[in-house]
């Protein structure tokens, strides 16, 4: 008898959803499930924050060691968010309001404790504003989470094609900075979904070791800072 378990599914190749330079946070490419956890289609999730100069904000005050802080200061803030594939759009959630940011150790306890109601309210406590696509030939749903409350530009029915816009960035979710999360399913419903494999295309990688590389097509790791290739690339 075999006791070879269901194969691992192909990865979905998908793009950068931004421009300019993000640092990669919860990689799979790190550990699976990268979120630690395998709950609501997660364990292949990744999640993106703008810096500049490496920072994700342009100040670090009193607020960021005590207290929240408004996440108007962050640069991933408002940022353009585009479609990482084409699809269906078969979810579009906009109307949640975005939360304060919390880089504080000390804000994020009560944050923690509140927790497990906002999975109690689903997809809207958990992904805040955010669209769900469905990719072609059964690859999956794209999931694009956390984006700004009243930017959500596309609706339920429509059909998107990749690096069409979709929104933009915010702190709305089960968020505590502005970042776009990322993820593929195998099921639209995320109390049922298993996450599915991702990969990207046509990207810059600037590692923690000072690598700098173009890179056809791979994942980049949690601390690397990516932006999507020009056409002079590869």
């Amino acid at each position: 008898m075999s006791t070879t378990g269901p194969a691992t599914p192909r990865p979905v190749v998908l793009m950068l959803p931004f421009a300019g330079s993000w640092i990669v946070e919860n990689s799979p490419a790190r550990r699976v499930p990268s979120h630690g956890t395998d709950a609501f289609g997660t364990s292949h999730a990744i999640d993106f924050v703008a810096v500049r100069a490496g920072r994700t904000a342009p100040v670090r005050d009193w607020r960021t060691a005590l207290t929240v802080e408004p996440v108007q200061r962050f640069y991933a803030f408002d940022q353009a968010v585009f479609a990482p594939a084409g699809g269906r759009v078969v979810s579009a959630q906009d109307g949640v309001p975005d939360l304060a940011a919390r880089r504080s150790p000390f804000a994020r306890i009560g944050y923690a404790l509140t927790q497990a109601a906002r999975a109690r309210q689903g997809a809207r406590g958990l992904a805040g504003n955010h669209v769900v696509i469905e990719l072609a030939a059964g690859r999956g749903y794209l999931v694009v989470a956390h984006l700004r409350c009243g930017t959500v530009a596309v609706r339920p029915g429509e059909s998107v094609v990749a690096g069409q816009p979709l929104g933009r960035c915010g702190n709305s979710g089960n968020s505590t900075q502005p970042h776009v999360h990322v993820q593929v399913m195998d099921d639209v419903d995320p109390f049922a979904a298993t996450g599915v494999p991702i990969l990207f295309a046509r990207y810059r990688v600037h590692r923690r070791d000072g690598a700098d590389e173009f890179v056809a097509e791979g994942l980049p790791d949690t601390g690397d800072i990516v932006e999507p290739a020009g056409p002079a690339d590869g």
